[in-house]
């Protein structure tokens, strides 16, 4: 059960880059959330993903010389998701359909990515730890800074810089 948690349905296992796939696998998943309880489910089940990845990780690594193997991609689901909820947010509260948003998908999906891969400054302090725990931690800072970034693409867009 862990395996499968922390592959996503093996998703994790499709090659090159697991880690892309396992950060699309976060898209149409998103998307049912946000469809079935708008921003507030999103963000509830974010940190769930986050707190059943840790476990999952953590079981699925136990006594492997490998803390973080490329097959593990529940941290990207939880980072894209982070990544997101600007998103879903601003359809929330707008009562807007969430895919009228697609500049912000595109925006959460390559910062996410950039950032993940790159690993700048604590993106990279977290993937160091060598842990169940870092393994969650580099994408949920990932994600936090692609958010900032949808928010500033938004902020920009919409004329609030001008």
């Amino acid at each position: 059960m862990s395996r499968m948690i922390a592959t996503v349905f093996y998703v994790g296992t499709l090659r090159p880059a697991p880690g892309t796939w396992g950060s699309l696998a976060a898209l149409p998943l998103f998307y049912l959330l946000h469809q079935a309880g708008g921003f507030p489910l999103v963000l509830i089940a974010t940190v769930a993903v986050f707190f059943i990845g840790w476990w999952a990780t953590a079981a699925a690594t136990r006594g492997k010389e490998d803390h973080d193997p490329s097959e593990i991609v529940i941290d990207e689901v939880a980072g894209q998701w982070i990544a997101l909820l600007p998103v879903s947010y601003g359809a929330w509260a707008m009562g807007a359909d969430v895919l009228a948003l697609y500049p912000g998908w595109i925006v959460a999906f390559a910062a996410f990515r950039l950032f993940d891969i790159t690993k700048p400054g604590p993106v990279g302090w977290a993937d160091r730890k060598h842990t169940p725990l870092g393994v969650m931690l580099d994408d949920v800072i990932a994600g936090v800074m692609a958010a900032v970034t949808v928010g500033v693409f938004a902020a920009v867009a919409h004329g609030l810089f001008l």
